[in-house]
């Protein structure tokens, strides 16, 4: 049995290079007999294996910090937009309300009371985040507008929209459905 329990078989077995040199009183001979450079040289690996090990920490870090930034956006856009299905169903009740009011333009108790409810419909939705979008008088942007018909008129601007057939609506910066509308072509412009 060879020093600290293990036998020399053992020993010889040891990958040297990792090991740790020996304290001073049992002095390893193979490092006392190395030269400086070769202690040099091993100073230089053990230098560059550290830097890259604190290189690799750093990359790590910087990995863990964008996923969980990532992360956080993700549930962010899922709280923002989570109601994007229940706004959709709701919308086609917005345009029954729009119709129903255009249908009768008396001013009864009725009606006042469907005015009432359309609005704080209307609130209720802004609120959360649900804006209309306009649409008569404004230049078309087919982001926003849906054309159903182009109609030739001088009465308007080239691609101005004459005329609202459907309300659209946008969550936020999402859209939710475009504004179907009617547009002007105006051939003298």
């Amino acid at each position: 049995m060879g020093r600290n329990g293990k036998s020399e078989v053992e020993e010889q077995n040891l990958d040297l290079e990792r090991e740790l040199p020996e304290g001073e009183e049992g002095e390893n001979p193979r490092t006392a007999q190395a030269a400086p450079a070769e202690r040099v040289s091993e100073v230089e690996k053990l230098r560059e294996e550290r830097d890259a090990l604190v290189d690799r920490l750093a990359r790590m870090q910087a990995e863990f910090d964008n996923a969980r930034k990532r992360a956080a956006k993700e549930q962010q856009e899922f709280r923002d937009y989570a109601l994007v299905d229940t706004i959709k169903t709701i919308i086609p009740v917005l345009d029954s309300f729009n119709r129903a009011l255009q249908s009768s333009p008396e001013k009864s108790e009725f009606h006042t009371g469907v005015e009432l409810i359309h609005k704080q419909l209307l609130d209720a939705l802004a609120k959360l985040g649900v804006k209309q979008i306009s649409a008569r008088g404004e230049q078309f942007d087919p982001r926003y507008h849906e054309a159903i018909e182009m109609v030739d008129t001088e009465d308007a601007e080239d691609h101005q929209v004459l005329e609202e057939l459907q309300r659209g609506y946008r969550l936020k910066e999402r859209l939710l459905r475009p504004a179907m509308v009617k547009v002007a072509r105006n051939s003298r412009k």
